[in-house]
């Protein structure tokens, strides 16, 4: 029996869009999108021009700052899918350091489920040759070597891994005392 590689790397993306991700952004709107649990947390803020950018340094400082959900969504919609699927399925012209932020919480979820869309129809169209075959120079150059299907994997586990933190950060949101009226 031939595996399909392709299907399964997939079906646990979709899985767990449908069932999990998905469903918990219902609802999301710009408070809550920008709330900031802490002092001194990262998110995504205006630009003099108008147009936003994410908070970050790097090296990251140990440990890193908490994030907003604006923060984690973006990082998820800019860094993960767009980002790859215009590496990847595209031109090959987005920089991570010019990228637009997505400035509302309606924004967002609009262009996650685009990008997540186009990222899903370039996956499903690889072949076993083509998911063996190394990224190249469409990543950092020490994922260059790389087979794309560890890349698509490395991807599942980045949506998995920060739709986790989103899901606890909506959590404590609606369970803090000064958003107890809003629930309602």
């Amino acid at each position: 029996m031939t595996l399909n590689w392709t299907g399964e790397i997939l079906a646990q993306l979709e899985f767990y869009w449908d069932t999990s991700l998905w469903p918990r952004l219902s609802g999301l709107d710009d408070d809550e999108y920008f709330w900031e649990p802490v002092d001194h947390c990262w998110s995504v803020r205006p630009r003099p021009d108008g147009t936003f950018v994410a908070d970050w340094e790097w090296p990251e400082p140990v440990p890193p700052p908490v994030t907003t959900i604006a923060w984690r969504l973006g990082h998820i919609v800019v860094g993960i899918f767009e980002l790859r699927v215009d590496h990847h399925f595209g031109p090959g012209t987005m920089t991570i350091r010019d990228a637009l932020w997505p400035a509302t919480a309606e924004e967002a979820l609009d262009r996650l489920q685009r990008a997540y869309t186009r990222w899903c129809e370039g996956v499903h169209a690889l072949d076993a040759d083509a998911l063996a075959a190394p990224v190249g120079m469409a990543e950092p150059p020490q994922w260059a070597d790389f087979p794309f299907a560890a890349l698509a994997l490395h991807i599942n586990r980045e949506v998995i891994h920060h739709g986790a933190e989103i899901a606890l950060l909506r959590d404590l949101y609606r369970a803090h005392p000064a958003h107890q009226a809003d629930a309602v």
